[in-house]
This record gives C-alpha cells, structure tokens and sequence, in this order.
C-alpha cells in the first residue's frame, strides 16, 4: 500500500530558541531569529545551516519557524523556508497566508534557493527578508542555491512581495561558514 500522508517534524529545541510571547517588530529582529535557529541547527546537528520565520508584519507575532531538515527527514524540499511555510499555511489554515488580508513577512538566514523562491511567490508572502545572499551560501558550503531569474528582486517586487537584503548578513555568513569549515555532508 502506498503512504498515504507525508510527515515532517521540527527538532526539539525549537521552543528554546522561538519565543511565541516576544513580538518581534524590526527586520534586525526577525532575521535575527532565523539566523539565531540556523546557528542551534548547526551545532546541534539538525541539518543543514538555514533557519527562517514567518511573522505578522502587524502585530510582530510569530507564525511559524523552520530549519532545514533535508537529511534528517530523507526529504529534498524540508529546506528551512519550505518547513516555514508549511507550518505557517497550517496554523493559519490556508494556502495563501495573506488571503485574509493579513500582512505576513517571511525571514530567512539566507537567500532563498530556486525552490523557496517558487514557494515564497505562491505561499502569499508580502515581505521577503535575507541574512546572507547566495553567493555567500556557494562561497562557504557546498550548496547548489540553483537557477534563479536575472531580475529575481524585481519579479518578487512586481508581484507585490517587498525584499530588502543583507540583513545582519555578516552574522548569517558567520553560520555558513562554521558548517562549511565543519565539513558536515549536504
């Protein structure tokens, strides 16, 4: 019989490291967040060296959390955003998280790769928020960040998604680095 359902788990730790009471209110905050659940995944040797968060712009409250759990699951798409975003529509019993007419902002530690770039068009994000940029993430690991549009900034913007980049980004590259240098498998 084939399985009839998919089912992806989050580590443990998680609730050390997200905090649900906090509002979270700055970009600074909100990455930070995602590059603090990045690092915790590094060193706890939970996958790969992506965190990410989905936060309502308006109140500052965490939706969801996520960090890579490719190897750990067997599964190719458990990329930290993609995790997020599942967790999020979920919670939020929805598709599109902003079909209510919320404003939803999704951090990251890093650039999306192809995949969480797809995902972030359809998922009904308003905000893109990024630590590291992609060459930062082929620079310092092995990662393959995958083919994206040349003008990947402006077909998010066009569609009504707001980017702003490098932020703490230096932080973010600090991750990247400790799991490159670690030589941890991808």
């Amino acid at each position: 019989m084939l399985p009839l359902q998919i089912h992806l788990t989050l580590p443990p730790w998680i609730g050390d490291v997200a905090d649900t009471n906090r509002r979270y209110h700055s970009d600074e905050e909100r990455v930070g967040l995602a590059i603090e659940l990045s690092r915790h995944n590094v060193e706890r040797g939970g996958g790969g060296p992506f965190g990410a968060a989905v936060f309502n712009s308006h109140s500052g409250r965490l939706v969801a959390v996520g960090v890579n759990r490719v190897l750990p699951q067997s599964c190719s798409v458990a990329h930290a955003e993609m995790m997020t975003i599942m967790i999020a529509q979920q919670r939020l019993s929805r598709h599109r998280m902003n079909e209510d007419g919320g404003h939803y902002v999704l951090a990251s530690s890093s650039q999306p790769c192809c995949q969480c770039y797809g995902a972030t068009v359809w998922a009904g994000v308003d905000e893109l928020l990024i630590g590291a940029r992609a060459q930062d993430v082929e620079e310092l690991t092995e990662f393959d960040e995958g083919p994206l549009p040349a003008d990947w900034v402006g077909e998010l913007q066009r569609r009504g998604i707001a980017v702003r980049r490098d932020i703490l980004r230096e932080q973010a590259r600090e991750v990247l680095a400790a799991y490159g240098a670690s030589g941890q498998p991808y």
